[in-house]
């Protein structure tokens, strides 16, 4: 026999002895909650008629008051420039579902108690499975923080600089323009100082061709 009960604008299905967490209501821990019920099946017998349900109530005891995970809440206005991150963890309980009821009679206090070390078995290995999440969540965020610091430093020493005096000079084999320049006016010299030995002897062939015309 299973029930499907409405609360906190959700719906969940029960059946007797289940851990149920849904959103913090207005009572303290062992306080007794009735439910409202919009289904049964009971085997072949099946209730959905809200007029034959009027009455039903699903009872579970308080257990447990924790908060849920967190979740963000990203707001953002397109060209606007406007961006808010927010986070949200609800407050939640934890029940004990301990009958359903056809007629809305809350069960005796002895088929009520709560066995307590098996409800201690149940919420720690629920934390187990918390604790398991988060430990996985940090893995993760450790190996992507490992990568990004590998970047980091592969970036950084390819951004590092060699020092003006370690670096490797560039041997050339070009000569400096000044040794270049150099040799052009020795040849310039050269032939300057050649040229001028002829034109004194043009000149002195035009003054020895009188001296012979007169003799």
């Amino acid at each position: 026999m299973y029930a499907i009960v409405a609360t906190g604008g959700k719906q969940y299905k029960v059946s007797e002895g289940d851990i149920l967490e849904i959103e913090k209501l207005d009572v303290d821990l062992g306080d007794s909650v009735a439910l409202d019920v919009v289904f049964i099946a009971d085997g072949s017998t099946i209730i959905t008629d809200a007029a034959a349900l009027a009455d039903a109530k699903v009872f579970a005891d308080v257990i447990d008051f924790f908060k849920g995970e967190k979740k963000l809440i990203f707001k953002f206005k397109k060209r606007k420039g406007y961006k808010r991150l927010r986070g949200h963890r609800q407050n939640l309980i934890r029940l004990r579902v301990t009958s359903i009821s056809l007629t809305g009679e809350a069960p005796a206090k002895e088929a009520a108690a709560v066995d307590a070390d098996e409800t201690n078995e149940v919420i720690a290995a629920e934390e187990v499975a918390v604790e398991t999440k988060v430990e996985k969540k940090t893995a993760a965020k450790s190996k992507v923080a490992k990568v990004a610091d590998k970047a980091e430093a592969a970036n950084a020493e390819a951004a590092v600089e060699i020092p003006a005096e370690e670096a490797p000079k560039k041997t050339s084999t070009r000569k400096p323009a000044a040794e270049k320049a150099e040799p052009a006016a020795v040849e310039v010299e050269e032939q300057a100082a050649e040229k001028k030995p002829a034109r004194k002897t043009s000149a002195k062939k035009a003054a020895d061709a009188p001296v012979a015309e007169a003799e």
